[in-house]
């Protein structure tokens, strides 16, 4: 087996991060570094060099600095909510590096939403004002970057249809309610799977842990990891209580996820 990519988590956090602003629970005052949650983002660098992050969270230039993010050849994005695409304006940096715009992917509402909140990066910027350069592609299907295929995979937010991305015997699923009955076939087979799971308490726009660990063992991967978490998830605990096979995802962590 070949490596066909490493993953790194980002952030594994929610909108809010953890921990929160003004919150005094045990998670938001835990010294346990593994309780401290950006928001969620997660980078895929290939095994052929291609580096692909998945949303642009607000904490996007911290994440870089953190766990030295030096190449970002493409972005996809799940939706185009705050906490997903607040970080674009950071590719001005990686311009500067690579000397080229950044190519985005997103469903339509998607990339329709990003026109509107980035208006600056498409309509005449001010004079001496620095804009990040992007190139906007709506998704209709599967597309290739380099010689890897995606496939987008939609699911529901709630009310909102959003996108999860597989890659080979990967997938990414955050912000995810429900998997609508056309999408299952598109995830079967994944080996290595990450999943939204907020907190305990069920939620109207989010899988909480034991909904995840339902459609965990429902496509059976080799290997899952809980994302988007919230601070009624402590990481310590909560980790000692999951099924094998299954880990409670943290900032920084690395995966090699190899083809099959």
């Amino acid at each position: 087996m070949t490596r066909l990519a490493r993953l790194t988590f980002l952030g594994t956090g929610t909108s809010h991060g953890v921990p929160m602003i003004g919150c005094e629970c045990a998670t938001c005052r835990s010294d346990d570094p593994h309780d401290r949650r950006w928001r969620p983002s997660i980078l895929l660098e290939m095994g052929d060099g291609l580096s692909v992050l998945v949303d642009a969270s607000p904490d996007l230039r911290a994440q870089a600095l953190a766990f030295d993010v030096r190449r970002v050849d493409a972005i996809l994005f799940t939706h185009a909510h705050a906490d997903h695409v607040l970080g674009l304006d950071e590719v001005r940096r990686y311009n500067a590096l690579q000397r080229m715009p950044i190519p985005c992917y997103g469903d339509a509402q998607t990339v329709a939403e990003i026109r509107r909140t980035f208006a600056y990066v498409f309509n005449p910027p001010q004079e001496g004002g620095g804009v990040p350069r992007i190139e906007l592609f709506r998704l209709e299907g599967e597309f290739c970057l380099g010689r890897h295929t995606f496939v987008p995979v939609p699911v529901m937010h709630g009310s909102q249809r959003v996108l999860a991305y597989r890659a080979g015997s990967f997938a990414y699923v955050t912000d995810c309610s429900e998997i609508p009955d056309a999408s299952w076939p598109l995830l079967d087979g994944v080996q290595v799977l990450v999943l939204d799971a907020l907190r305990h308490r069920p939620h109207p726009t989010h899988f909480s842990l034991a909904e995840a660990l339902e459609a965990i063992a429902r496509l059976r991967p080799r290997a899952a990891y809980l994302t988007h978490i919230c601070h009624d998830l402590p990481h310590a605990a909560t980790s000692a209580s999951l099924p094998a096979g299954v880990q409670l995802a943290y900032d920084g962590l690395t995966v090699d996820i190899e083809e099959t």
